[in-house]
């Protein structure tokens, strides 16, 4: 009798492929282009429209504009594009750093979300907080 393919043997054949996908990909374009396809997350807007959406949201928080539970996506979703809109720039200034870091803590306390918003604008307020970037 031929050896039977379980269904976990089919899963790792998926993620050898997708692997392999993913280096093939990478070789052919390049490691930036790679990354910028990533299925699932945000497109990356041009980093001064999601500075823009990124201060909607934290003058929202502050002021309460709306349910909590709404405000947590709206500063969620800002953060998120902000961080995929400074990597798609290759900015690393603070504002792109606080992004990367608050984007991931879960759940969002009303207490974190308004001490974040307040960062958030202190940067954007801040020239170079937001813009100029801090290359390595």
């Amino acid at each position: 009798m031929a050896p039977r393919i379980t269904p976990i043997a089919w899963a790792g054949v998926a993620c050898a492929v997708s692997a392999a996908a993913t280096l093939v990909g990478m070789a052919v374009v390049g490691p930036a282009a790679a990354r910028a396809a990533v299925m699932g997350a945000p497109k990356a807007l041009p980093y001064a429209e999601a500075v823009g959406r990124t201060h909607a949201a934290a003058k929202a928080v502050l002021a309460g504009a709306g349910a909590e539970s709404c405000l947590r996506g709206k500063l969620t979703n800002a953060l998120l594009l902000m961080s995929s809109s400074c990597e798609a720039s290759g900015e690393r200034n603070p504002l792109c750093q606080l992004a990367d870091r608050a984007a991931v803590v879960t759940p969002m306390s009303l207490a974190f979300m308004r001490d974040t918003s307040t960062r958030l604008l202190a940067l954007i307020d801040t020239p170079a907080g937001a813009s100029g970037s801090a290359r390595p």
